[in-house]
């Protein structure tokens, strides 16, 4: 398709970045490298020779996006994490209905899990209220209702065409005009959130963030519980002080600093094992500054 590239951010994909390649074949097709040591780059010499492979540091995911993007010219681009992959004719299914709807900028598929089942994947985007609700545990009083569970999409089915606030960012198609108008991923989110501030700033341009259940992509994702869950986690509650930083100002990101304190001491002491201890490490962190000062440490 001339009207749709894809790009694959990678680092130490093995062994899901084959599928993930396979599953657009015939694409324009950019793999960024971040520095993987598993072999990774090897395969995608050997096995995907048209491919064009992008060595550079890492720099983060939203680093990775906004060079791929910038090496193709197609005015749509599907973007993958490197374990996941569209289902059958999903690419051009997510081009169709894009073209069909006026200012639809970031179009996301519906995620399933390897084994099949539903990877729910639409979200609302943080408050200090909607961080209450996910950090002590609100939501699962009432995970149908806006009021308590907006930040986990409130109980959507993923079986129908929703405007939505935001969508994981495993699969994802963007429309260049819509990337031009609200501008590259923020790099100052190197994990997560950057779906999330993008979305936000497209939804104030104009622009709108559809979910589409026509395309499937199956995602690996890091469900389990390794030894860089901490680190990891970490990272994702420092997202969420960034945007909520950013976008709602360091008093508000401040009141959510210590809600998530609250929740994440409450959770070791629910949890047992690794989780216990990814949870002490990211209270330890989060009790350890400001919003503002957590944001300028180190990682």
């Amino acid at each position: 398709m001339a009207d749709l590239a894809a790009v694959v951010v990678t680092y130490n994909g093995l062994p899901h970045v084959e599928r993930s390649l396979e599953s657009i074949a015939g694409l324009e097709t950019v793999v960024v490298d971040h520095g993987s040591t598993d072999g990774t780059v090897a395969l995608v010499h050997e096995r995907f020779p048209d491919v064009r492979l992008v060595e550079q540091r890492n720099g983060g995911l939203a680093f990775g996006w906004n060079r791929g993007i910038a090496e193709t010219t197609a005015p749509y681009v599907l973007v993958l994490n490197s374990d996941a992959w569209v289902v059958a004719d999903g690419a051009a299914n997510l081009v169709r209905f894009a073209e069909g709807v006026p200012r639809a900028g970031w179009v996301a598929p519906r995620l399933l899990n390897p084994d099949g089942s539903l990877q729910p994947s639409v979200r609302g985007f943080p408050t200090p209220w909607r961080i209450a609700t996910e950090y002590l545990f609100l939501r699962k009083l009432a995970p149908r209702s806006r009021v308590l569970n907006a930040f986990y999409g409130a109980g959507f089915q993923h079986d129908e065409v929703r405007e939505v606030e935001f969508a994981k960012a495993a699969a994802f198609l963007i429309r260049r005009e819509a990337f031009e108008e609200v501008g590259p991923f923020d790099e100052r989110f190197f994990l997560f959130s950057e779906e999330t501030d993008w979305s936000y700033r497209a939804r104030k341009a104009g622009w709108r963030t559809l979910f589409f259940p026509g395309t499937e992509a199956v995602h690996v994702g890091g469900a389990s519980w390794r030894r860089e869950s901490a680190s990891l986690f970490r990272e994702q509650v420092r997202g969420h002080l960034r945007f909520l930083v950013k976008h709602r100002g360091a008093a508000t990101a401040e009141r959510a600093r210590r809600v998530m304190l609250a929740g994440l001491r409450l959770r070791a002491l629910v949890f047992r094992g690794e989780r216990r201890e990814v949870y002490r490490d990211a209270a330890d962190w989060v009790a350890g500054s400001t919003a503002t000062t957590l944001l300028e440490s180190a990682r």
